[in-house]
């Protein structure tokens, strides 16, 4: 009976392809073991810093308004020629400084004895740049586009300041006459962002960007206030 002979080509061949087949097992089952998570994240259109200056500038310009000469009296708030960023948080921090220093709060101007009219001066932030050493740069690379070189900064400094200017003024609903107004009521607040060579710092008045919660508390402008007394009977503690 005639056996079929390997030639030593053949057996070489057959020798070489059972070697990438062992040699590839490990790496298929490497690439089919491993495996990726894809997180998504998104961003708004401003920043939380940003908003924060802002927020903090106008706590420290309504810290001391003079409002108590308004305890146990009806007064209405006018915001309608108020105009300003985030003016609704600015026109409830008005609000809410009006009742806690005794006010009461008219929801119409006809339910009211007094107007008090608020206007804004300004509320917005500076934001100042400065570096020593050697910026970024672009390099145009025959046939590869172009190469942004890394920036190589001695010192930097990124700084953020929020100003607000705010104003109060009210007068008898019925005659017109005068009663009270604030002047100028001024806020700041700031962030700023500081490096030298590899060594970096910042400092803040911002309470919720302060790193423990005592160093926060130094920085915040009003503290909670409980008026228990003021609570309707209807809301009572239920027995």
């Amino acid at each position: 009976m005639p056996v079929a002979k390997t030639s030593s080509a053949g057996l070489a061949a057959t020798r070489v392809a059972l070697s990438a087949l062992r040699g590839g097992i490990p790496l298929v089952a490497v690439l089919l073991m491993s495996s990726c998570t894809t997180v998504k994240t998104t961003t708004t259109a401003r920043t939380a810093t940003e908003q924060l200056l802002l927020s903090t500038a106008t706590d420290h310009a309504l810290q001391n308004t003079g409002l108590q000469i308004f305890a146990g009296r009806k007064v209405f708030l006018d915001v309608s020629d108020f105009d300003s960023y985030d003016s609704k948080y600015v026109e409830g921090t008005m609000r809410d400084g009006l009742s806690r220093l005794g006010g009461l709060l008219a929801g119409t101007v006809t339910n009211s004895g007094i107007v008090l009219e608020a206007r804004s001066g300004g509320l917005a932030i500076d934001e100042s740049d400065t570096m020593f050493g050697i910026p970024s740069m672009p390099i145009p690379i025959p046939l590869a586009g172009v190469l942004q070189t890394p920036e190589l900064a001695f010192y930097k400094s990124q700084k953020q300041r929020a100003y607000a200017k705010f104003a109060l003024f009210a007068h008898s609903r019925e005659t017109a006459a005068h009663i009270y107004s604030s002047g100028p009521l001024d806020g700041k607040a700031y962030d700023l962002h500081f490096r030298l060579l590899f060594i970096s710092w910042r400092r803040t008045d911002v309470p919720e960007k302060k790193l423990t919660r005592e160093e926060a508390q130094k920085f915040q402008t009003w503290s909670p206030q409980y008026d228990l007394g003021n609570l309707p009977a209807t809301n009572g503690v239920v027995k």
